[in-house]
């Protein structure tokens, strides 16, 4: 087992490089990629396929060791920071976590606005200049980006009407969710993923909003006995990485993880869809309720979206609003 690499060692190993950049050109450039899920997640076993065809089509120039379960020390909210300020090479990270940086990276996860697969690859297209342009503000390249499966809410107990949250303390990933959840009337309380099973543990959480794929990451099971449905957005992971490590590898090594990239990032959205159906199967067998909301349900939930929209957009400013409605147009919503 490979042993956590302190931020003190992730530094060291920058400024080596930094101050010797003609090894780069003699010597292999190995690159520590964080990812903050277990390895059995779908996006880490996407990262391991993206790894070896980087290393394949780059003669063995460019290597990526990957580092999951958050092995390199860093919490959601603070990894695309860690990739600008060259702390990690190379990370996947939950963009709408990444607030404290951009108010954009909301977009990825507003309740109700991008609903299901196709509506998400939709404001993807719309968002990806603003988000290129965002990355390289913050000295890194998207590589490529993959939404996780449609997010839902873990109970202890079946959900029949949106009154049923009231006052539950229920986990949200990003200040969006938490608005989305005070608009219901529960109890949200901001937490990042590494925190999530030990609040179960503890007593602290009544329930999670999350997706498919974490629920059984984090065997829910163990704590909680239902799953609604909502599918209230499909938050985005995105890929970055530190543009002085893709300059330091030279122009033709980048073509090739940038073309290797996009290559995959459509196969990879499938390995999304195909991850969402066999957790929610395997959510079934380990005895939980899985259920989706009714028509009046699906109704409380948009009204309380909608209002989310609007004081978004008047914090956001022009460029996010920009982005709404050229989607919404797209879409018809």
């Amino acid at each position: 087992m490979t042993a956590p690499l302190t931020r003190r060692r992730l530094t060291a190993i920058g400024a080596s490089l930094l101050a010797t950049p003609a090894l780069a050109q003699t010597r292999p450039a190995a690159w520590d990629m964080h990812l903050a899920w277990p390895s059995s997640n779908f996006h880490v076993q996407n990262a391991k396929i993206f790894a070896e065809q980087v290393a394949q089509a780059t003669g063995g120039a460019v290597r990526i060791t990957i580092h999951d379960s958050g092995s390199l020390g860093l919490k959601g909210p603070e990894t695309m920071a860690a990739v600008r300020d060259g702390i990690v090479p190379i990370a996947e990270y939950s963009f709408e976590q990444q607030t404290g940086e951009s108010p954009l990276a909301s977009l990825g996860a507003m309740p109700g606005l991008a609903t299901g697969y196709e509506e998400t690859r939709t404001l993807l297209q719309v968002m990806r200049p603003a988000m290129d342009a965002l990355f390289a503000r913050n000295g890194q390249k998207l590589l490529y980006a993959v939404p996780w499966p449609g997010q839902g809410v873990y109970t202890k107990a079946p959900l029949t009407a949106v009154a049923d949250l009231r006052g539950q303390k229920i986990r949200a990933a990003n200040p969006r969710a938490l608005e989305f959840f005070q608009a219901l009337q529960a109890a949200p309380l901001l937490m990042p993923w590494a925190e999530v099973v030990p609040g179960l543990a503890a007593g602290v959480l009544q329930g999670v909003s999350t997706s498919s794929s974490s629920g059984v990451d984090g065997k829910f099971w163990e704590f909680l006995r239902a799953y609604s449905r909502f599918d209230w957005a499909n938050p985005l992971s995105t890929v970055t990485v530190n543009l002085d490590q893709l300059r330091r590898i030279g122009p033709e090594h980048a073509r090739t993880i940038e073309r290797v990239a996009s290559e995959l990032e459509p196969r990879f959205w499938e390995v999304s869809r195909g991850e969402d159906e066999r957790n929610l199967a395997l959510l079934a067998q380990n005895g939980m309720a899985v259920t989706v909301p009714s028509p009046e349900m699906k109704r409380d939930i948009t009204r309380a979206a909608e209002g989310i929209w609007a004081t978004y957009q008047r914090q956001a400013g022009a460029e996010a609003t920009s982005i709404i409605t050229e989607f919404r147009g797209r879409v018809g919503k």
